[in-house]
């Protein structure tokens, strides 16, 4: 089965070796049929603590690494 990849921006970095990554996505209400932004926000592994508030990233599903991290950051896409 393949992991899933997804990008968002980098809202926390307070814990140790630990992102919050907030991934927006456009989601059709199912009675209007008008696209809405939804969000939702991931924990993340970060191994050298190199990601920033604000940096645009790539996350990939992982094997459970604490009770809310099941994903690692990949790369940065942008700052």
């Amino acid at each position: 089965m393949p992991r899933r990849v997804l990008q968002g921006v980098v809202v926390s970095n307070k814990a140790a070796k630990t992102v919050i990554i907030k991934v927006e996505r456009d989601v059709m209400h199912p009675v209007y049929r008008k696209y809405v932004k939804s969000h939702k926000k991931y924990a993340a592994h970060d191994e050298n603590n190199a990601f920033n508030i604000g940096d645009v990233v790539r996350i990939v599903e992982s094997s459970p690494i604490s009770k809310t991290k099941t994903w690692v950051v990949q790369e940065k896409v942008t700052k």
